[in-house]
């Protein structure tokens, strides 16, 4: 056995030797991250930006992956959740094109842009971090763990290979395959009821992933620009895309269009058109994540035949000849893009996972993972599958209604493998709520909170497992993230933090609905506190609950609340030596006349203020306390 470890580290020597021959420096970093896509490219920046040195491992060679090389540049919800990295790269949109309003040029989002924009603006902000290092069009071709440390061996276009040594690994790659070579436990598909308790959930589990799109931008050239007919064109495979004389008995009669309107869709800036389009459009069926790379490649190649020929239906049967695709968009042979929108990928079986039923009834479950968020999201349950040959026997998934929601921490935890973070669509989630999770500003979310998570763990010398998930929270809301989806002050406020923390603890609990497409949750800080909103404070304050800790029922004032604070600050030896006056000056408070009732949101900053309950006591992977 000694002779066998004795020829590894040889070997593994000489491959060090040839990565510094290749690249005249040895490669050994921090944090690496296993592509730069949505999370992959907000895991690098976070990292970085807390002192990792980082090096981000990209396939293609440009940055933001379902953002850009994918070509959704149409941004799925969050409008009113701009959360750390994910508002900065749409201020930076904004900044380019001269406000939010010109990002409003489509009607499936208030946020369209050029998918090669926003490849500059993310090339950009990583530039601006002088721990980051990319390498494009590389890929990593084996993995390997010992001693605590990773070890890559990466190859490049040219063929020059390199091994890098990694003391983390984040797996933010489209379909989760850096996860699968590490061993990881993982899902495809829907599970069934009896193993997530999701109401709408199918009886028997399958192997059904969601449809993939190649989407297609194309250019107003203002003349024929007619394509040649691709091989295979059946212009009944679209002939109910739109309402149009070739449609005869759609599939879906209640989302049916005109031609203009389902072109206005994506419309981008500058004349440009996202073709993204679900109802029978550019969508495909194929499930990828365990082809092997040749049968990826054939069965893509079919993906982007089928855009092909959608794209031939719309300039030929609707009548769209001066639209064609856009010549400067993706620098690539055929000018679509680098990679097809992947909606779904492995699900990882993680420390947690996050289902429906978190979402739907957050304070109703036997885990109360909402205390651990570490991103939020707003967009209704988007699933699809309409060119699965049995799509009718799935469930109904288009835009199914759920509250905001925050994403726990322990969905990016491997249950079983050490020194390695999963982002991107690989969390662990249920089949049916990674139609939300999938969507970009969460991705982005999802990816910071791995960057923090990481860097977290090597300055503290501990396994990711192992870190607080509260230091975790500190990080994000640090760099301007949300824990959970509150809409009753925006991050610049001053209160902003102290609700987040409040709201994470479960002393005041906010409230969920959908409304339409603006889901929503609120603390309710304008309303009048209650007895009764305090319950969770019997969860936390045992020991003054066990000394004969009570609540009013009613109503409380402003003197309840503070005798409140007092008594169980005294119950569990908390000191308070904040100033009430200092408090209320901070926080915009109103005067804290003592006879008068105090509103959620006063509290939430008194509680936060001078118990710090957030701080006050840890709670594990699951929500729960620690004792």
């Amino acid at each position: 056995m000694k002779r066998r470890a004795r020829a590894y580290s040889l070997i593994l020597f000489l491959q060090i030797v040839l990565a510094t021959a290749a690249f005249g420096k040895l490669a050994k970093v921090d944090v690496l991250v296993a592509g730069g896509g949505a999370s992959g490219v907000a895991a690098a920046l976070q990292s970085a930006r807390m002192g990792m040195r980082v090096l981000v491992v990209e396939e293609t060679p440009w940055l933001g992956g379902m953002l850009t090389a994918a070509g959704v540049s149409a941004i799925d919800g969050n409008y009113r959740l701009p959360s750390g990295i994910f508002g900065e790269f749409r201020e930076e949109l904004a900044r380019h094109y001269g406000s939010m309003d010109s990002l409003a040029t489509g009607w499936v989002s208030k946020v369209l842009f050029e998918p090669s924009v926003a490849n500059r603006i993310l090339q950009e902000m990583v530039s601006r971090e002088k721990n980051i290092t990319v390498w494009k069009r590389c890929h990593i071709k084996q993995i390997e763990r010992t001693n605590k440390l990773w070890h890559l061996t990466t190859s490049m276009e040219d063929g020059a290979t390199a091994v890098v040594k990694a003391r983390i690994v984040i797996d933010a790659t489209e379909l989760g395959d850096i996860a699968a070579q590490c061993g990881v436990g993982y899902d495809v598909g829907m599970e069934s009821r009896q193993d997530t308790h999701e109401d709408i959930a199918l009886e028997q589990a399958n192997n059904v992933v969601q449809d993939l799109t190649y989407v297609a931008v194309l250019k107003d050239y203002g003349r024929d620009v007619s394509m040649p007919k691709p091989e295979g064109y059946d212009p009944s495979a679209f002939a109910c895309c739109c309402i149009n004389p070739l449609c005869v008995s759609p599939k879906e009669p209640n989302r049916m269009w005109p031609a203009d309107k389902m072109m206005t869709y994506g419309r981008l800036p500058n004349g440009k058109y996202m073709i993204n389009w679900p109802i029978e459009g550019n969508d495909f069926y194929t499930n990828l994540v365990e082809m092997s790379p040749a049968e990826r490649d054939k069965a893509l190649r079919q993906a982007k035949l089928h855009t092909l020929r959608f794209v031939y239906f719309i300039q030929n049967e609707l009548g769209y000849r001066h639209l064609g695709l856009a010549d400067d968009e993706f620098p690539t042979e055929d000018l679509l893009p680098f990679i097809p929108y992947h909606r779904e990928s492995r699900r990882i079986h993680g420390l947690v996972r996050f289902t429906m039923s978190h979402v739907s009834d957050p304070y109703g479950q036997s885990e109360p993972l909402y205390r651990t968020g570490i991103a939020v999201g707003d967009y209704p349950v988007d699933h699809h599958h309409a060119r699965y040959k049995e799509s009718h026997t799935l469930p109904d998934l288009h835009f199914h209604p759920i509250p905001s929601f925050g994403l726990p921490l322990g969905t990016l935890i491997p249950r079983d493998t050490k020194g390695l973070i999963v982002a991107e669509k690989s969390i662990s989630v249920s089949n049916l709520i990674n139609g939300s999770t999938r969507l970009q500003p969460v991705v982005v979310q999802i990816g910071q909170a791995a960057g923090a998570l990481a860097a977290i763990a090597l300055k503290q010398g501990k396994e990711v497992a192992d870190v607080a998930v509260r230091d975790v929270q500190d990080a994000v809301l640090s760099a301007g993230g949300y824990l959970l989806p509150y809409l009753d002050v925006p991050a610049d406020n001053p209160r902003f933090k102290a609700y987040q923390r409040v709201g994470a603890t479960g002393l005041l609990k906010g409230t969920g609905k959908s409304v339409d497409w603006r889901n929503e949750t609120w603390l309710r800080a304008d309303s009048t506190l209650t007895g009764s909103d305090l319950t969770g404070m019997y969860d936390l304050y045992k020991h003054w609950r066990r000394l004969g800790g009570t609540l009013p029922h009613s109503a409380m004032t402003v003197r309840e609340a503070l005798k409140l604070i007092n008594n169980v600050a005294k119950a569990e030896h908390i000191p308070t030596s904040k100033s009430i006056d200092e408090i209320s000056k901070r926080f915009d408070l109103m005067p804290l006349d003592e006879s008068r009732h105090i509103s959620r949101g006063e509290m939430a900053v008194l509680l936060d203020q001078l118990l710090d309950p957030f701080h006050w006591k840890q709670v594990d992977m699951r929500g729960k306390y620690e004792e």
